[in-house]
């Protein structure tokens, strides 16, 4: 059996060769079944319960099937969800008390791809125990229950409302969206059919866009990670405010009446603030390596603790666990409301957006007018497997001459993508010509050593 390992957020790769092929996704659901059946916080003759949803990719059929194959084999009883945002499938794993969720996605990759993450009985990632333990149980042979003890499947048919009234559940009563039109880009994705309904009944003039799903349009020219879409559809609309999501539901981009991108540093900047003048800030907030300086420069001046957590929502999660805090995020749009939800969740960051917006009657510019951020320049840098540039001296070297170019007011950030073979070169300043000179710099002897190599 092909072996793998969970990444920064699951696994993910080309639908048909390893790990996303049927056969693994069968034995991954039989040796997650089996770790999950024996859970000692089960009674003697309680069943496994373990919830699965998807986004609306076309692979997601195949290996929604092959998943439930191997779940029933372990005796483990199976929900389907349907299509239902990553954010949704950890709410109702927590909701139904079921002992695990897992969802059939590749987020905001295209539809050649798909992978899958898994949630605990809480709501949360798994921890990396017990990933190890699903992992290991992969190279066991597959041996099916007696038929008495195969686990049954049944589908959720209220799933998308229960998510809706959850959603609308973060929003304060008191205060309501009418007056405002939003554009809501789905991105063809798992939100198509709920994100729309929770604006609409917190009475909003919603205008719907990237909302027709046919299995291969996922992330196409739309959402979170496409957000000229959402750009254009606002001043199309002539609309307040424009939110994109991303495949799964998990990410938020937005754009103001005039078209300006807020990302998700700048997303939870304001939400920041709004916490901290009312009062409802618990502790600091949580960054990564790549949250804009600037961000961290206002947090400084207002007094709010921050810290910076490798890039991944996994990783801003485990850093707001560790200090008790209960705001996080990241510039890709992954924020975490840990008074609202267990993960980060697209529709409900943008209640919280929206919230501070109504509390403050201002637009998403006022909100930060304080706050200019510095010049960034990111490159990605496709890379074979194995490649590893932390030993490289010209590389080291190049880094080197960056930063003390760039003084105390600039840094350079390399690392390797947790879901994609890419090497990211992140050089920020408060010169926009240096930062792209050094960026373009390093990537070029980046690229040159990567040709080396192979």
């Amino acid at each position: 059996m092909q072996q793998f390992s969970f990444g920064t957020d699951g696994i993910r790769g080309r639908v048909g060769e390893d790990p996303i092929t049927p056969e693994l996704f069968i034995h991954l659901g039989y040796s997650a079944g089996k770790a999950f059946a024996s859970n000692r916080s089960l009674s003697k003759n309680e069943r496994p319960a373990v919830l699965i949803g998807k986004d609306t990719r076309i692979s997601g059929y195949m290996l929604e099937a092959a998943l439930e194959t191997g779940l029933s084999a372990a005796g483990v009883d199976v929900l389907l969800t349907g299509p239902m945002p990553t954010p949704g499938v950890a709410y109702l794993t927590r909701a139904l008390r079921l002992q695990a969720g897992i969802v059939i996605s590749a987020s905001h990759n295209t539809s050649e791809d798909n992978g899958i993450k898994f949630f605990s009985s809480l709501g949360n990632k798994l921890s990396d125990q017990a990933e190890r333990s699903i992992e290991a149980g992969l190279s066991a042979p597959l041996i099916s229950m007696p038929s008495a003890l195969l686990g049954k499947a049944r589908r959720v048919n209220d799933a998308p409302g229960r998510y809706i009234e959850f959603c609308k559940s973060t929003f304060p009563n008191h205060l309501d969206l009418h007056g405002m039109r939003i554009v809501v880009d789905c991105a063809h994705g798992a939100a198509y059919h709920i994100a729309g309904h929770v604006f609409h009944e917190l009475g909003a003039d919603v205008i719907l866009i990237g909302a027709k799903p046919d299995g291969l349009n996922i992330n196409q020219e739309c959402g979170a990670t496409h957000a000229k879409t959402i750009q254009q559809a606002v001043k199309q609309y002539k609309a307040d405010i424009g939110i994109a999501l991303d495949g799964d539901g998990d990410r938020l981009i937005m754009a103001d009446n005039k078209g300006w991108l807020y990302d998700g540093d700048q997303l939870v900047c304001i939400i920041a603030k709004h916490r901290q003048n009312k009062n409802l800030l618990n502790g600091g907030v949580v960054g990564t390596l790549m949250t804009n300086l600037a961000i961290e420069s206002c947090f400084k001046k207002l007094n709010i603790p921050f810290a910076r957590a490798k890039v991944g929502d996994r990783y801003v999660l485990s850093l707001l666990q560790k200090k008790g805090w209960e705001l996080g995020g990241e510039g890709s749009g992954h924020i975490i409301c840990l008074d609202k939800h267990s993960t980060g969740d697209g529709i409900i960051s943008a209640l919280q957006v929206l919230h501070a917006m109504k509390d403050d009657n201002k637009t998403l510019a006022e909100l930060l007018h304080d706050v200019v951020l510095y010049p960034q320049h990111l490159i990605n840098i496709k890379i074979t497997k194995g490649f590893d540039f932390h030993a490289i001296k010209s590389v080291q070297a190049a880094q080197i001459k960056a930063e003390n170019d760039l003084g105390k007011k600039g840094r350079v950030l390399i690392r390797t993508s947790g879901t994609e073979l890419l090497v990211r070169v992140m050089v920020e300043g408060e010169s926009k010509q240096k930062v792209e000179h050094w960026a373009e710099y390093i990537s070029k002897i980046l690229r040159k050593e990567i040709r080396l190599e192979n």
